[in-house]
C-alpha cells in the first residue's frame, strides 16, 4: 500500500539520537509542517534540531494528494461565520503568502510542481457554490462559478479558483532536508519544562514546535477534544483521463480528482476514524463504472485531524505555557496549512508577532457543535465494555477489516493486527 510519492522518491536517512543534547528550538514530528518548521528556522540563523519517532514524512505527507491551494473545500463561507470576517481575512491572506512561498521554492526544487486551476463541485444544489462564492466576493478574492466539471458526477457546477498548484511531497521534502539536523528513530517520552527526554537522549531547548500530527500532551490545551481524526482513501488509475485540474467534491465523504503524470489520482470513501465507510472498494466500483479501461496502479490511505471549525490550530501549545508551540488540525488540506503553519511558528520562536496567528489560535472558543459530536464519541469509547483497548485514553478499539487494523473512534490511534502501533495521538502499542 505505498503510494506512487514513496515509490518515485527517496529521501535522505538520518541516525538516531545517541546523547544529550542541547539546542536553542527543538521540532518534534517530521513530517512536512515539522520539517518546513526546521527548514525556515535554519534560514533564519538559529540552532534547530528535528527529531522524529520513525522515518521522516512516514505519516500522512507521504499519503497526501498534494495539492497546494488556498481552497480548502466551500471554507470561506464556514469561516465568515465561525471566525468572522477580520480573521478569515487573515486565514486566506496566510494561505496565499504559503502558496506563494511553495511557488518561490519549487523554481529550484525539482519536484514536479505545476500550475493548476482549483475546483469544488457540488452534486446537489447549486446554493453552497453560491455562498461560497458571495464569501470570496467579500473577501476581495477572484473565482469563478463553472456550470461543468470533466467529471462522471453529477455535478451542479463548481467555484474554480485559478494559479493554485501540485506537487510531488517527497521530492520536495527531500530537497529541503539534506542540510538539516535531523534524527530519526527519535522517540519523545516526555516533555519537562525546557527539556525533552527522548529514546536517545535528553534534549534541552528554550522553545519547542510539536508537530506531531495529532498533539502528544493530553494534560494541556484540550486537543483529545478539539480534535478528530478522518481516513480517505486513494487509487492511481493508469488509463484514466486527464481532468486538467485538481477537483474535490464539497461534501466530506464525497470523491477528489487531479493527475500525476500518465496517472488519474482518485480519491474518497472516507470515514471518521474507527467507523464505516466506503473505503477502496467504493472508488474501485466508481472506477469500473465509469473508467472501465483504467488499471490500479497504486492505493493508499491517509489520515488527517479535524478541528472544531476549520482553521487549524498553529501558535501556543496551551494558554499557560510559554515557549511550546503546536501545529495540527489541517482539516486535509495539510501541504498548503504545513506552510501557512511553518510561517507563523517561525516568527513566534523568534519573538516576533505574525499578523495571521489570530486566525489560528490554539485557544479561541471550542463552542462549536462538532465538540459534542467528539465528547459523545469519546464517552462511547470509554464505556464500551469490549477488548482490546486503546493505550491513549483506554477507548474501545474497533476492527478495520479492509486495513486489517485496530482503530479507536475517539481519537482516531490505530493499530496493526499484531497491536503494534500506526498512528498516534496514542504512543504505545495496542494493550490486550
Amino acid at each position: 500500500m505505498d503510494s506512487i510519492w514513496t515509490r518515485t522518491a527517496q529521501l535522505p536517512r538520518f541516525e538516531p539520537l545517541r546523547s544529550d543534547l542541547r539546542t536553542d528550538v527543538l521540532v518534534i514530528g517530521g513530517g512536512m509542517a515539522g520539517l518546513l518548521c526546521a527548514w525556515r528556522l535554519r534560514q533564519a540563523g538559529v540552532d534547530c534540531v528535528l527529531v522524529e519517532a520513525d522515518r521522516l514524512c512516514g505519516g500522512t505527507t507521504k499519503n497526501t494528494t498534494a495539492k497546494l491551494t488556498v481552497q480548502h473545500g466551500l471554507i470561506y463561507h464556514r469561516l465568515l461565520k465561525e471566525l468572522g470576517l477580520a480573521r478569515t481575512k487573515l486565514y486566506l491572506h496566510a494561505n496565499l503568502a504559503a502558496l506563494e512561498e511553495y511557488r518561490r521554492l519549487c523554481r529550484t526544487i525539482d519536484c514536479d510542481f505545476q500550475e493548476k486551476d482549483s475546483f469544488v463541485y457540488a452534486t446537489g444544489s447549486r446554493r453552497k457554490l453560491d455562498q461560497e462564492l458571495e464569501a470570496l466576493e467579500r473577501l476581495g478574492y477572484p473565482a469563478q462559478f463553472v456550470p461543468e466539471v470533466p467529471l462522471p458526477v453529477p455535478a451542479a457546477g463548481a467555484v474554480r479558483l485559478e494559479g493554485q498548484a501540485q506537487f510531488h511531497p517527497l521530492k520536495f521534502a527531500a530537497g529541503i532536508a539534506g542540510e538539516l539536523r535531523i534524527f530519526e528513530h527519535t522517540k519523545v517520552l516526555e516533555l519537562l519544562p525546557g527539556r525533552a527526554v527522548t529514546s536517545g537522549g535528553t534534549i534541552s531547548a528554550e522553545r519547542m514546535i510539536v508537530a506531531t500530527h495529532f498533539p502528544l500532551l493530553n494534560k494541556h490545551g484540550g486537543y483529545f477534544l478539539k480534535l478528530y481524526q478522518h481516513r480517505s482513501y486513494v487509487l492511481a488509475l493508469e488509463n484514466a483521463p486527464d481532468v486538467g485540474g485538481m477537483y474535490v467534491d464539497e461534501a466530506e465523504t464525497g470523491l477528489s480528482f487531479r493527475n500525476y503524470g500518465d496517472l488519474l489520482l482518485l480519491g474518497g470513501g472516507g470515514h471518521r476514524t474507527g467507523k464505516g465507510g466506503g473505503g477502496w472498494k467504493e472508488l474501485e466500483a466508481f472506477a469500473a463504472r465509469h473508467y472501465p479501461k483504467a488499471r490500479v496502479a497504486a492505493r493508499w490511505a491517509a489520515q488527517d485531524c479535524m478541528s472544531l471549525d476549520g482553521a487549524p490550530y498553529v501558535g501556543l501549545y496551551s494558554g499557560g505555557i510559554s515557549g511550546l508551540y503546536v501545529a495540527s488540525g489541517f482539516n486535509k488540506w495539510g501541504m498548503t496549512s504545513s506552510m501557512a503553519a511553518a510561517m507563523i511558528l517561525t516568527d513566534m520562536a523568534l519573538g516576533r508577532d505574525h499578523p495571521c496567528a489570530p486566525a489560528f489560535d490554539p485557544s479561541r472558543t471550542v463552542l462549536r457543535p462538532q465538540l459534542a459530536v467528539n465528547g459523545w464519541e469519546s464517552a462511547l469509547g470509554l464505556l464500551t465494555p469490549t477488548a482490546p483497548r486503546c493505550p491513549h485514553m483506554g477507548c474501545a478499539l474497533k476492527y478495520n477489516r479492509q486495513e486489517r487494523s485496530w482503530d479507536c473512534p475517539c481519537h482516531g490511534s490505530r493499530f496493526g493486527e499484531d497491536g503494534a502501533l500506526i498512528d498516534n495521538p496514542a504512543t504505545d502499542d495496542m494493550r490486550r
